[in-house]
């Protein structure tokens, strides 16, 4: 009886060496164990490099010159001389008022004048009968007074009646409507027996210039202040004139394959919306701008001569909606930077505040990259470099 515990207690201690060698032999595994290396990355290096600067708004076309035709006489309209939606020349006819009554008036002018004419004749005749006759007392002072009056009435009669035959003349000529302009003409609101009279409101046609065209645009003044600070402080480079070149997309999406260029800018802010008009000019040889269009414009406002770029696939957002960049430390640490964008150019970016000559930018293995800590980097700024450049 008493072999058994002594052979439960051997079975024991048997047990018990074995786990402590199993213990023994994965602690030696665990310290052979190394730890895995940091995360392999790609960076650029934040350099400058000249960048334009553009701005997209949108915008209307306006024609640079209209005219709208009006009567100037009233009348019944005899012609109409023109097609509808052609092209007229400034000084081309264009309606055709009766001129009956008109000629009648000249001609009546006409013959008063000739009739005050040979009145001054016959009077200045009497008035130098007088004359000696005054002087001899012949007649009396107020005769001739009388005569010479009558005289200066006569002239100013012929005076008077030179004025009606201009007149007359006029109101002649105004039967006929001509061009101020050269353009296109739209519809005619008349047809020939109608009556028009004189200085209506409705036109009668429009005619309207085309070529060239302006665009107005509408910039906000957060914009123009700042683009008033860069050219002052020499950041930007712009046209002697201080022009700059605009592009348009026309409202089908399709580009406008002439350029134009900035004209003025309004010296007055709206108050309702808080922008300043910018107004463009465009040339318009095919008429494919028409007044009243919406347009999309890109106005290339200057170069900036400092600018950073940085790839948009190495931008992302944070809760806020922040833009930040992942930057390299010395130690290669990664840490989480906000920065501020403009416009895109290309695949790029346009930094505008937040990036520095000389930082480091993950752009490859963003996923792998862990703000606060190590990772292995590789230097790709020659390969976005060239990217860039190719597109």
């Amino acid at each position: 009886m008493p072999a058994v515990p002594r052979l439960l207690g051997r079975k024991h201690a048997l047990a018990a060496s074995c786990l402590t060698g199993i213990l023994l032999i994965a602690g030696c595994q665990k310290k052979q164990a190394t730890p895995p290396p940091p995360p392999a990355v790609g960076f650029i290096t934040i350099h400058t490099q000249p960048v334009l600067r553009t701005t997209e708004l949108p915008g209307r076309t306006e024609a640079v010159v209209t005219a709208q035709i009006r009567p100037q006489v009233s009348g019944v309209i005899l012609k109409r001389l023109f097609v509808e939606g052609s092209e007229v020349k400034a000084g081309q006819q264009l309606y055709q008022i009766d001129p009956a009554p008109y000629q009648a008036a000249y001609d009546s002018a006409v013959a008063i004048l000739k009739h005050d004419e040979a009145q001054l004749s016959a009077d200045q005749a009497q008035a130098q009968r007088y004359k000696p006759l005054a002087a001899a007392e012949a007649v009396s002072a107020q005769d001739y007074d009388n005569a010479l009056a009558t005289v200066q009435e006569d002239q100013a009669n012929i005076a008077s009646a030179k004025a009606g035959i201009e007149t007359a003349k006029i109101n002649l000529a105004y039967t006929k409507m001509f061009s101020p302009i050269s353009g296109t003409i739209g519809a005619s609101s008349v047809t020939p027996g109608a009556l028009v009279t004189a200085d209506q409101t409705t036109a009668l046609a429009t005619v309207t210039q085309l070529n060239p065209i302006y665009v107005d645009l509408n910039e906000s003044t957060a914009t123009w202040l700042r683009l008033k600070q860069e050219m002052d402080a020499g950041q930007l480079e712009t046209n002697p004139d201080g022009s700059a070149k605009v592009t348009l997309t026309l409202e089908d999406s399709t580009a406008y394959n002439l350029p134009g260029k900035t004209q003025f800018a309004e010296v007055n802010v709206d108050q309702t919306t808080g922008t300043v008009l910018v107004r463009a000019i465009f040339p318009n040889p095919q008429h494919l701008l028409l007044p009243g269009m919406y347009v999309h414009a890109v106005i290339d406002e200057g170069v900036n001569k400092n600018g950073i770029l940085v790839p948009q696939q190495a931008v992302s957002h944070d809760t806020r909606g922040d833009p930040t960049v992942l930057l390299l430390g010395h130690d290669n640490i990664v840490s989480q930077h906000i920065i501020q964008t403009g416009a895109n150019l290309h695949n790029d970016w346009v930094v505008t505040s937040g990036l520095k000559p000389g930082d480091r930018v993950i752009v490859d293995g963003l996923l792998n990259a862990v703000p606060g800590h190590r990772v292995t980097p590789t230097d790709e700024t020659a390969k976005f470099a060239s990217s860039s450049a190719s597109s």
